[in-house]
């Protein structure tokens, strides 16, 4: 493998690169007509525009990647995370032209990307899931039956969801047609694909992962686990490794069962098994990712591996150099996904330009980045600006790490997440390890968020003039 293709941009695009070049792999980047003039371009040794500025005109248009790819005589594409990472068809394309796919066979991709396909194949596994049926669903009356057997309050589920869209839950047996209509319409409007099914709710769940790595010679490991509970709108926020609340003996137990669910699709490469979490530490399969995930970083930090550097090793076909028992857990990381929304208006997108864009330095950070200042923030894809991540040696360092961090990330133009990631590092909840999916709902107050903001700025202005007055006074002292 001399040529790997990046079928995707920004923060992704780089981080595989830059693994690539530590390889002696040479990187080919494709962009649209905004990303002209992009990190990632710059950053690649080739670089080719594939199309206009909206996802569908140029990164979704899979068949003109592979023959971009082709007439660079490239040997392998990397398709990051989003775009068409989980795309079964792209995959097949990729090697039916004799390249080969930097992630999973499609039989994985596309039995993982159904909710309920991927249920069913782990069922033989004996993994714990969540009560429920698995079978789609629109029969309202069947569907109200079903809930009463298993319990109010009950989560309706796309399929072929994520995101959180085709999601709602329901508390009582008078909600179900209507809510079960409006995840039907949400799910046939963002996947194509209306299936819904029903399962518990679980009241007080965490969202813990765990990451695994397989072979084609039959060996899977998994990478330990990432906590992902600080979420808005079903989407994650803040990550950690490892979770505050597994013992050994839950991880082991976790670990164990993402190994299954890798095994019941034959996986290959990188992916990630999504676990709930309940109040008494009992876990239930959610899904699987099958790609490298965007909060991959943790896991690097505390495994000190290189996950692209696994997936790039495995595509070509070498047996992974360690065994289960070689990897050891070490220290503590955070990540906190920087994305350009303002927190103080429901984390609504905010672009726009960036006049400010410096990012912070020093022992323990990492900061896997995808802009520079000067550049438009596109309205044309996800709104993440990068991802900082911090490693010390313990929880509590991790989180100092993070908040100094934070202070020295500066953006002017547009929006940004850091404030509510240095509310969340500085809440009780978090900092005591006592939170679940709950803790924006529960803790997150954009007015609290605001007058914080205000009066850091007071302060800093005091600070400010304190200086200048002493900066005047030694300007007029004689010499």
């Amino acid at each position: 493998m001399t040529k790997i293709l990046v079928a995707n941009r920004g923060e992704i695009a780089i981080r595989v690169m830059k693994t690539a070049q530590k390889m002696g792999i040479k990187t080919v980047a494709v962009y649209s007509t905004v990303d002209r003039n992009a990190p990632h371009v710059k950053f690649a040794d080739e670089a080719v525009w594939i199309g206009e500025s909206p996802s569908n005109q140029s990164y979704l248009l899979g068949s003109k990647i592979v023959e971009v790819a082709k007439s660079l005589n490239v040997d392998a594409i990397h398709p990051g995370y989003g775009f068409l990472s989980e795309n079964a068809a792209f995959a097949d394309e990729v090697r039916a032209n004799g390249m080969i796919f930097i992630g999973p066979e499609s039989k994985a991709i596309h039995m993982m990307g159904s909710k309920l396909a991927a249920k069913e194949a782990v069922k033989a596994y004996d993994i714990p899931m969540v009560p429920g049926i698995d079978e789609a669903i629109t029969d309202t009356d069947k569907a109200t039956k079903i809930a009463i057997e298993i319990g109010f309050p009950i989560l309706i589920k796309a399929s072929a969801g994520g995101g959180g869209k085709g999601m709602r839950v329901v508390e009582k047996a008078e909600d179900l047609e209507s809510q079960m209509t409006r995840a039907i319409s949400e799910a046939t409007s963002a996947f194509g694909d209306g299936s819904v099914f029903i399962e518990k709710y679980v009241a007080s769940p965490r969202h813990i992962e765990i990451q695994i790595m397989a072979d084609s010679h039959g060996n899977t490991l998994y990478l330990f686990e990432r906590e992902c509970s600080i979420q808005r709108r079903h989407q994650k926020v803040v990550e950690e490794a490892p979770s505050s609340v597994l013992t050994p003996d839950l991880r082991k137990q976790m670990g164990e069962a993402a190994v299954k669910v890798a095994q019941a699709c034959d996986y290959l490469g990188a992916g990630t098994v999504e676990f709930l979490l309940d109040e008494n530490l009992n876990f239930y399969f959610l899904e699987m990712n099958t790609r490298l995930q965007v909060e991959h970083p943790v896991t690097e930090l505390i495994s000190g591996v290189d996950l692209v550097e696994l997936q790039i090793r495995v595509a070509r076909g070498e047996a992974l150099s360690m065994k289960q028992a070689d990897l050891k857990m070490k220290g503590h990381a955070m990540e906190l996904r920087v994305y350009a929304e303002d927190p103080l208006n429901d984390f609504l997108p905010s672009v726009g330009h960036l006049d400010v864009y410096t990012l912070p330095k020093g022992d323990g950070i990492r900061v896997d980045n995808g802009f520079e200042q000067g550049m438009d923030v596109p309205i044309y894809y996800d709104p993440m600006l990068a991802k900082l991540i911090t490693y010390g040696e313990t929880r509590e360092e991790s989180i100092q790490l993070m908040i100094q961090a934070i202070d020295g990330y500066h953006v002017e133009g547009v929006s940004t997440t850091l404030p509510f990631g240095k509310f969340v590092m500085e809440h009780e909840a978090f900092r005591s390890g006592h939170f679940d999916t709950h803790f924006v709902k529960k803790y997150y107050d954009a007015e609290h968020l605001k007058v914080h903001q205000e009066q850091e700025a007071e302060v800093a202005a005091m600070i400010a003039l304190q200086q200048y007055l002493k900066d005047q006074i030694t300007l007029r002292l004689p010499n």
